[in-house]
């Protein structure tokens, strides 16, 4: 992911300390954990070739990835189906690979519904989305919709319309980005008006844009995409930050996370993951599972 992506000599200037939450989360907990909270670790994409000889087998051919993948992560931010709208077919085949496991799609919505022109009039191509993520089944996560950077808050009726009008079975997050959104007043309005169509918000943590880590949680579940820098030495405590912001919510009632490693070299996304989930198991009772590498040493010291 390129979003928010600053130089390296400029990244020890950065305050990355998560923003405490905002009262309006306060309506959301309960106060207590609840039973069995869900928590689901993964990335972008399976299909890595950097990764061949680190977590996949030497000589994987990059069809097979995704069978090596969910042996590896409990969930994927799907992000192909942004790029292509897949049918039924084609999703059944993912599906597949991850029988038997709990694990979840979380696929992104058609850029041409999101990014071209008016979110009014797409009846068409997104019943077509829907139609294809839908054979997902009981592998389906939340849907995450992304509107562009320049999409502003001058456009929220058409907004507020669209996230209101899509099916109320399924679970859509949604992430903006432009900076007006994060402005007192409009975060507000817009917060409320997804905790009142019962739609999550994406939770963006990346370095060039902090007001994207916004903290808001609308319902009882969040959807997290942390942008790390290569294993800089800022990644590591950036991690412990969101571990004990993890264990906090947990312990006050939170349901669901979904928690998505991204980097600007994705090459090192299995290195950071480890990390992450090692925190989470020890700190907050988890039991997630993490990459494994092909040979040991190649798992960085950094990590124990």
């Amino acid at each position: 992911m390129e979003f928010g992506r600053i130089p390296e000599n400029e990244l020890d200037k950065i305050d990355f300390k998560l923003p405490p939450d905002p009262a309006f989360n306060r309506k959301i907990f309960t106060g207590r954990p609840v039973a069995k909270p869900k928590v689901y670790v993964g990335c972008a994409k399976w299909g890595r070739v950097e990764w061949v000889g680190k977590i996949y087998p030497v000589k994987t051919k990059e069809k097979n990835f995704l069978d090596h993948y969910v042996h590896h992560y409990n969930s994927i931010e799907l992000n192909a189906t942004h790029y292509k709208i897949y049918g039924p077919i084609g999703i059944q085949k993912w599906a597949a690979k991850a029988n038997g496991k709990d694990f979840l799609f979380c696929p992104k919505m058609f850029q041409g519904v999101t990014h071209r022109g008016s979110l009014k009039g797409k009846d068409f191509i997104l019943n077509e989305f829907l139609r294809g993520i839908v054979a997902f089944e009981k592998h389906l996560g939340p849907v995450f919709v992304q509107v562009s950077d320049t999409f502003s808050p001058k456009r929220k009726d058409e907004l507020f319309g669209f996230m209101k009008s899509l099916p109320a079975d399924l679970q859509f997050f949604l992430e903006v980005r432009h900076p007006d959104w994060f402005k007192k007043e409009m975060s507000e309005e817009l917060f409320s008006k997804l905790n009142e169509i019962n739609a999550g918000a994406v939770i963006t943590d990346t370095a060039g844009r902090r007001d994207c880590a916004h903290m808001y949680v609308t319902i009882p579940k969040t959807f997290i995409r942390f942008v790390g820098n290569s294993l800089h030495k800022t990644d590591f405590p950036r991690i412990d930050d969101w571990v004990n912001r993890v264990k906090y919510w947990l312990d006050n009632g939170m349901k669901e996370i979904y928690f998505f490693m991204h980097m600007h070299d994705e090459a090192k996304s299995p290195e950071l993951t480890v990390y992450l989930v090692d925190k989470l198991n020890k700190i907050c009772g988890l039991d997630l599972m993490k990459p494994k590498f092909i040979h040991k040493e190649q798992q960085s010291t950094l990590f124990t």
